[in-house]
């Protein structure tokens, strides 16, 4: 049987998967170069853009397609509660939580799309979650829209990892004062001792710091 040529878009998705699901892990010395070929082709292509985002919460067949998982999930749970934590489902992460914004919007959701309001009380109820599993060895982790493969919004929180506090990164003395990434991703954590919050920018997967 004449087998189907392995096409650049499957390694790419599979290289991707394989980064957020943890069979590749953050790079080390000796995985350097296979990590640095695998976000060679998650990252050639805007995965988010091949989201089929039409998920919508009042026509219920809209929200069967994969990507809009989530969204299915925020529909379980209270209105009137501004943010959801739900434990992650993949068994490859029995350690993460993520936190979502009860509210929908349009398309694969941005941080641009919540308000001040509603963004400080999605980073304040991810870190009091955090502190509460994790006490001061706690990360929350955003991947960039390059790279999501859901639409709803959300974070990951978990433990991070020993040896990753690395890159480009700004200060925030309060959730409130975390800022917008764009389209790229970006992780916090605290600093030992203190209230200041490490905001680093300028990836796009960024889950992977955090322990599975």
């Amino acid at each position: 049987m004449r087998q189907r040529p392995v096409t650049f878009a499957a390694l790419r998705a599979a290289s991707f998967r394989a980064l957020l699901d943890g069979t590749l892990r953050r790079p080390s010395y000796t995985d350097d170069v296979v990590i640095r070929l695998a976000l060679f082709f998650a990252l050639s292509a805007p995965a988010w853009a091949q989201l089929n985002c039409n998920c919508d919460a009042a026509q219920p067949e809209t929200l069967k397609a994969r990507e809009c998982s989530l969204c299915v999930e925020v529909e379980k749970h209270d209105a009137a509660k501004p943010v959801i934590l739900v434990k992650d489902i993949n068994p490859r992460k029995p350690n993460r939580w993520l936190a979502l914004p009860r509210v929908h919007a349009a398309g694969p959701h941005r941080l641009e799309d919540l308000t001040a309001d509603q963004r400080t009380a999605l980073w304040t109820t991810a870190i009091e979650k955090a502190k509460t599993e994790w006490g001061d060895r706690w990360a929350i982790a955003m991947n960039g829209q390059r790279v999501r493969t859901q639409c709803h919004m959300h974070v990951h929180i978990g433990r991070m990892l020993d040896g990753v506090e690395a890159g480009n990164f700004m200060t925030a003395a309060s959730p409130s004062d975390i800022p917008l990434p764009g389209d790229g991703g970006f992780w916090i954590h605290p600093l030992p001792d203190s209230k200041t919050l490490h905001v680093h920018l300028g990836e796009q997967v960024t889950e992977t710091v955090l322990l599975r």
